[in-house]
């Protein structure tokens, strides 16, 4: 059962009923769940489908779509000598066909690029010379390297430029979507379980998927990461190679940025003496921004505003914490540290991430769905007049002239303010307020799964954001 993707099957459906032939584009991060959203929406019929192959010469390439084309219904097939006989050979088949769209669908694409293959100009051959010429063809191509696609395919100047008519990036799952997948699954997991799931893998439905009936968070985690046998405890590696094809660069610069909290600088991140030059680091930091690994946001506060780059896939940062230097002695690591400094320190910074995954039910909370918004991070050093300094992680500046100042606290109970929070959220106020150069109205906001205790300091707060918000459609 398909759950979530209602805009991406839509697309995709919308595109099917085009009185035109369309180019269409899925991208999105290995396991997120390209090929089945594919697959499901069109009842895995298609006029023609086909599969690249991982690391595979340019021969055995043409031979597997030889053999796609074979199964497709074409009889007569030699294997290609190149791709341009490849792809004249499917015109072959799809011309046989009757009226009606016909749907192919190229999953992994990227992979059958193999070098001196000629392969992108062969598909701009197919799409110029053939395809986009009739009304009935529906080509979608598909394929967890997305950068490749970026690339070659959405930033290529000969003759695929703006030739895609439809992109279809695939997101992570929200909170919501993690919630009802898991209700398909039954596995009777509380919002608190779904929550600390999310911190550890994110929204990515493979990872859900893999969670095993009966048994409870902790114990899963623990099978699947720090078990020698667990399904994900080799995952890493896998997900940066799958998805670019010199993986490298890209590992170097995850690992220096699975290190700070806040994330870096470009300038920080070449003094990190990372063998990159600068054209390099451009085109990776773009990449893994485009695959959602990363995001690049502003850092307000000192002499100007900074652009940080900060590492923000969830999955990626517990392994930098956890596995990247685990022993593998200890197959129960979570379920012992239950309640313990190091997991406790690692929730607080966890939670932060997911609230940064879900500024859109937060703003639904509060109110403001509908006003636009400029969402940043800030700080101000210590000063010998003004006193200590004040580092807010997420404001969130509206268009309506309030600013929300974001306080993210993450607790198993009903969060109590003390007189040290109030006197803090204070300061950070009276700080942000002295350096705006206009009157603003300042809320501060406090967002924690079971909300703030009753007690003499709540009113600290102007608005409280839960756990069950953040889980809203």
């Amino acid at each position: 059962m398909l759950v979530g993707r209602k805009k991406e099957q839509q697309e995709l459906l919308k595109a099917y009923q085009s009185e035109y032939s369309e180019f269409v584009a899925v991208t999105g991060r290995r396991r997120i769940g390209k090929t089945f959203l594919v697959r499901e929406t069109f009842n895995y019929r298609f006029a023609f489908q086909h599969s690249g192959l991982a690391n595979q010469s340019t021969r055995a390439q043409l031979k597997e779509f030889q053999m796609s084309l074979i199964r497709c219904g074409l009889k007569k097939c030699k294997v290609p000598t190149d791709w341009f006989e490849a792809l004249f050979l499917l015109s072959e088949l799809l011309d046989g066909l009757g009226e009606g769209k016909k749907v192919v669908f190229i999953d992994e694409l990227p992979w059958m690029d193999s070098p001196r293959s000629n392969f992108v100009s062969a598909i701009e051959h197919f799409w110029n010379g053939y395809a986009s010429a009739r009304k009935d063809i529906l080509l979608i191509i598909c394929g967890s390297a997305t950068s490749w696609i970026i690339n070659n395919v959405f930033k290529n100047h000969g003759g695929l430029h703006n030739r895609v008519t439809y992109r279809i990036n695939l997101a992570p799952f929200t909170l919501y979507e993690c919630e009802q997948y898991a209700l398909s699954r039954q596995l009777e997991m509380s919002r608190y379980d779904i929550l600390e799931c999310y911190m550890v893998m994110g929204g990515v439905p493979f990872y859900w998927s893999l969670l095993e009936r009966g048994k409870s968070v902790s114990q899963n985690i623990d099978s699947l990461f720090f078990s020698p046998m667990g399904k994900l405890h080799y995952e890493y590696n896998e997900l940066y190679d799958s998805l670019f094809k010199n993986s490298q660069p890209y590992i170097s610069i995850v690992s220096s940025l699975g290190t700070k909290r806040m994330g870096m600088t470009r300038e920080e991140l070449i003094r990190e003496g990372n063998s990159i030059n600068n054209g390099q680091l451009t085109r990776v930091l773009e990449d893994l921004e485009a695959c959602g690994f990363i995001r690049k946001y502003d850092y307000q506060g000192i002499k100007r505003n900074t652009a940080i780059f900060q590492l923000i896939d969830n999955f990626t940062l517990f392994y930098y914490k956890f596995l990247h230097n685990h022993s593998g002695e200890d197959e129960h690591f979570w379920s012992i540290n239950v309640n313990t400094p190091i997991r406790n320190a690692w929730e607080g910074l966890a939670f932060e991430r997911v609230c940064f995954e879900h500024i859109k039910q937060i703003k639904q909370a509060m109110g403001i769905a509908g006003v636009s918004s400029q969402i940043y991070s800030w700080r101000v050093k210590d000063d010998p007049i003004q006193g200590n300094g004040a580092q807010i992680d997420m404001v969130i500046a509206r268009a309506d002239k309030v600013i929300n100042l974001c306080e993210m606290k993450f607790s198993t109970t009903e969060y109590a303010i003390d007189k040290a929070d109030a006197d803090t959220l204070r300061h950070k106020a009276w700080r942000f307020k002295e350096t705006q150069k206009r009157r603003i109205a300042i809320h501060l906001t406090f967002i924690t799964p079971y909300g703030v205790k009753q007690n003499m300091y709540q009113y600290s707060v102007q608005n409280v954001i839960t756990a069950d918000d953040l889980f809203k459609e």
